[in-house]
């Protein structure tokens, strides 16, 4: 009895194999088809894509010193080119943006002016983030909620 289910469970396997690799061998493309479907073109990330990728960064680093209750430093001068930074979709570039971002740069600024108030622009400068990228581009949105106070 044992020899049959030894052997039994000996086939099962051995041909549980050779279907798995009969159907990887279908599905394998020739070398030529790979050389086709392979054709990648690398992403270039805009200017204002960049920037704002470094501000997010620039305000990690701020919400941990006010959070720690530590000098918040000097205003980072490159958050200015936020006006002529050149964005992926040129078209986006319009009043409503400029108008965010001059109510974000303000916000931003006031952290550095009125560093004892520094919690409340710094919470002013992240909504204003938030809000401009509800109407433009909502991808950011769950990352920028990460730079919130606690």
């Amino acid at each position: 009895m044992k020899r049959i289910v030894i052997i039994t469970f000996t086939l099962f396997i051995v041909l549980s194999c050779q279907k798995k690799d009969e159907a990887q061998n279908c599905e394998k493309p020739n070398s030529k088809e790979k050389a086709e479907k392979k054709t990648f073109e690398m992403y270039k990330m805009s200017e204002m894509a960049l920037l704002m990728e470094q501000m997010y960064v620039d305000n990690q680093r701020l919400k941990a010193r006010i959070e720690k209750g530590e000098a918040v430093g000097e205003f980072p001068s490159h958050f200015a080119n936020i006006h002529n930074s050149i964005m992926t979709d040129p078209t986006e570039n319009d009043d409503f943006f400029k108008k965010q971002a001059k109510v974000f740069l303000e916000a931003q600024e006031l952290i550095y002016k009125d560093p004892e108030n520094a919690k409340t622009h710094y919470s002013n400068a992240i909504q204003a983030c938030i809000s401009c990228h509800e109407v433009k581009c909502s991808g950011p949105i769950v990352r920028i909620k990460k730079l919130q106070l606690n």
